[in-house]
């Protein structure tokens, strides 16, 4: 880490003055709240953020060095750090360690910031370099900063980026498991307490939780964790979700640590699980420290009024687009209480940039989910892409494209269209296109267009991708219904529904609870946030274990489970490519096929029963098989058996 002083340098923090009103630690889930009351976002005595431009200077914090430290021997020499305390603006640096150069001191206006733009020699020395601040005003005033340069980990070499033979679990950390109570709460953060009777309020999960049942995960078999933001959210309010972060540096302590992080990630890879972090360029929250202390005015966006964006992507490709529509898209800010970032100031763009290098090289991450893709400023993350890659080739990225349209969504991943205005140099995106037909097949009538025929006509424009196999598939997450919700509680819907997600192309994702069929509607969203059972100390029962679950749930979780299984550990899946068939009478039926095996799902997105020929399906293939085996029922077949399929069902058959 990094010390400062002025002569020493003196930490300076911010003191609140009208904190908000202390709250209860309640960790019953039960209450006789009223619905109104169960959804209450705002503690007492705290109030919506108002729209404000801050005042530059503004309310000084305490001293930072941001990247608080960095590394040796980066493919990029570059290094750019933004010195953070009191009047530094009107000191000039000097740096006289051996390879370490100093090329340019960038001044901003506000008098409490200093950029420094280093580069550092392949090979240079590890350790701590002072870098010297004299007043310009006066030499004898002086100022130390020991920057440290850490050796690099093996991470970078062996780095294994997620891939198709992967199965992501998302978690959200507030609601999966509290692992340790002592951190509910802090007396020094803009929101105190926890209650978990209410869905917008804190309740207590850390990523202790998630250390401490790594062994469930391991045991259903998944090979990936997707975390929800861990980093800082010192919010008043709603700060338990992550995406409004107010220090990129530093993990919420309410959470845990940068330490319990990385020791998170260092023990999910022993048990060969990856970790993917959740990152927000789009916006800040309005209790960041750089927000309320302002480097420059443009360094956000800013409006008269609030202005809330539009949520239309479209207007980033329509060629008729209002210019007052794309502007108010790419500027509007996404919430009240979550400030615009401007990504075409560079010195916003770099601190972005190298932070999350900085979180890859630390935490030793796997892969990155990049939150709010479409609304950032797209030719920084075009550069945001290209150097992350530069650094970590293997790295896995997939953009959350919350759009409408395949035409839309493939305008975000690495084109095929030599015209196309825009490439990302990234191929995943989560895919809402197939969420969106997977919805359609199970829900609705079969017509020429509608049901399972949607499932054929989004695969069918699959060529809009470079590599859509790269997609990250899913039938809900923290945003949506829960999946046994959205099919109306019908578990042959639902089974139907995660037997295509863990079979067809793509990496499939599933989200926390699904496992043990954790149903609700996202109505408000909070509602699909809700505690997983056996996660607190307190909770009557832990659907953690076989004796705690319902004989539903153990059936669930253990199809859940066989489908990982099969997703893992046959190549077909894993990595195989795909032949798709015309859906005929409510059936959809499609190849997956490696070099060694092959294999044929079928899939009854109609209630009625089937007796199915399998003629049409073998006649595709070049060879004629001995026989078929269900590897997701049981039984053998012959290739002229009839197959019977009930109402919404699904075979997975292995051709022998």
């Amino acid at each position: 880490m990094y010390s400062l002083c002025r002569f020493s340098l003196l930490v300076f923090f911010l003191i609140i003055a009208n904190s908000p009103v202390a709250q209860e630690m309640i960790y019953t889930t039960k209450s006789d709240l009223s619905r109104e009351e169960q959804e209450r976002r705002l503690p007492p005595g705290v109030e919506r953020s108002p729209h404000h431009t801050p005042k530059v200077p503004g309310d000084f914090s305490h001293s930072r060095v941001q990247p608080p430290f960095w590394w040796t021997d980066m493919k990029d020499p570059n290094l750019e750090l933004i010195i953070y305390d009191e009047g530094i603006g009107h000191f000039k640096p000097r740096i006289e360690a051996k390879g370490i150069r100093l090329l340019e001191t960038v001044r901003l206006e506000n008098p409490n910031y200093l950029v420094l733009r280093l580069q550092i020699e392949q090979n240079v020395q590890s350790g701590s370099f002072p870098i010297i601040f004299n007043s310009i005003h006066n030499d004898e005033n002086e100022r130390i900063i020991e920057y440290e340069l850490k050796d690099r980990c093996q991470h970078h070499i062996d780095l294994s980026g997620l891939n198709t033979s992967d199965v992501i679990y998302l978690i959200m950390p507030d609601r999966f498991a509290n692992g340790d109570y002592a951190n509910d709460s802090f007396d020094d953060m803009n929101q105190q307490g926890i209650d978990r009777r209410r869905v917008f309020f804190r309740h207590g999960g850390d990523i202790q939780g998630v250390i401490d049942h790594l062994d469930y995960l391991e045991e259903l078999g998944v090979t990936a964790l997707w975390l929800n933001p861990v980093m800082e959210n010192d919010q008043p309010y709603e700060s338990y979700h992550g995406y409004a972060i107010t220090d990129h540096y530093e993990v919420d302590k309410r959470l845990g640590s940068n330490e319990r992080y990385r020791e998170l990630s260092e023990k999910a890879a022993e048990r060969g699980i990856k970790i993917v972090h959740d990152v927000i360029y789009n916006h800040f929250g309005d209790h960041h420290w750089m927000f309320k202390d302002l480097p420059a005015e443009d360094f956000f966006h800013w409006h008269d009024e609030f202005t809330r964006t539009t949520y239309r992507s479209t207007t980033l490709m329509d060629p008729y687009a209002a210019s007052s529509d794309l502007d108010r898209y790419q500027r509007g800010w996404f919430d009240n209480h979550m400030p615009d970032v401007n990504q075409k100031n560079q010195i916003m763009a770099n601190f972005l940039i190298q932070n999350t290098i900085w979180y890859i090289e630390y935490f030793k991450l796997n892969g990155l989910r990049i939150d709010t893709y479409s609304y950032s400023d797209l030719d920084f993350m075009a550069d945001l892409a290209k150097r992350v890659y530069n650094e970590y080739p293997e790295i896995g990225i997939f953009s959350e494209t919350w759009v409408h349209g395949p035409g839309i969504q493939s305008y975000f991943a690495t084109p095929t269209n030599p015209f196309a205005r825009f490439n990302s140099y990234i191929d995943g995106l989560t895919d809402f296109q197939l969420y969106y037909a997977i919805l359609e097949a199970l829900n609705n009538p079969q017509e020429w267009t509608r049901g399972v025929e949607r499932i054929y006509y989004t695969l069918a424009q699959d060529h809009l991708y470079k590599n859509p196999y790269a997609h990250v598939t899913f039938v809900d997450n923290h945003d949506l219904d829960r999946f046994l919700s959205a099919v109306d509680e019908d578990i042959d819907k639902f089974k139907t529904g995660l037997t295509l997600l863990f079979t067809t192309r793509g990496i499939p994702m599933i989200y926390y609870g699904t496992e043990i069929a954790m149903k609700n509607r996202a109505n408000p969203d909070g509602w699909v946030r809700e505690g997983f059972p056996g996660g607190w100390k307190e909770d009557d029962v832990s659907k953690f274990t076989a004796d705690g679950r319902t004989d539903l749930e153990n059936e669930i979780f253990d199809f859940v489970q066989k489908l990982i299984s099969i997703r893992t550990e046959i190549p077909a899946f894993g990595d195989g490519c795909m032949i798709q068939f015309i859906p005929e009478s409510g059936v959809y039926a499609f190849y997956r096929l490696s070099e060694e095996e092959t294999y044929l799902v079928l899939l009854n997105f109609s209630d009625e029963e089937k007796k199915l020929s399998l003629e049409r399906y073998i006649n595709e293939i070049e060879f004629t098989p001995d026989g078929l085996t269900d590897v997701l029922n049981g039984g053998v077949f012959s290739t002229k058996d009839t197959v019977e399929m009930k109402g919404f069902s699904g075979r997975i058959f292995r051709l022998e």
